[in-house]
């Protein structure tokens, strides 16, 4: 559980550290440039925790996931951009495929993969 944690976390401030990229302007300001450092690297640090006990594949899968799909959120949200069907198709698929992802790994520790 403590894992899941982790990478709720690393998910969230990757989304932040995205939000003060854009913010930026190129690295030409100076404090979201610092917020971008700070959010990337907790980001990252957080998701090497979660892998002591996530596998990769599964954590992976839900970092990059999750984080595009709340970066289009709050890209939409907060900066007015277009979030029409096919994004919200492309979101739910990203989604649709995390639980995928998910229920698969949820097998019997051991039991070789197709069986």
């Amino acid at each position: 559980m403590r894992g899941y944690l982790y990478l709720t976390i690393s998910i969230l401030t990757e989304v932040f550290g995205t939000a003060m990229l854009k913010l930026s302007e190129g690295f030409t300001i100076l404090l979201p440039t610092l917020g971008v450092a700070a959010a990337y690297g907790l980001s990252f640090y957080c998701l090497s925790l979660c892998l002591k006990t996530v596998p990769l594949s599964l954590a992976y899968a839900i970092w990059s996931g999750i984080g595009t799909a709340l970066t289009a959120l709050l890209g939409a949200l907060v900066w007015g951009e277009l979030f029409g069907p096919l994004k919200i198709a492309g979101v739910l698929l990203i989604i649709g495929g995390v639980i995928m992802l998910n229920s698969s790994s949820s097998k019997i520790a051991g039991e070789p993969e197709g069986q």
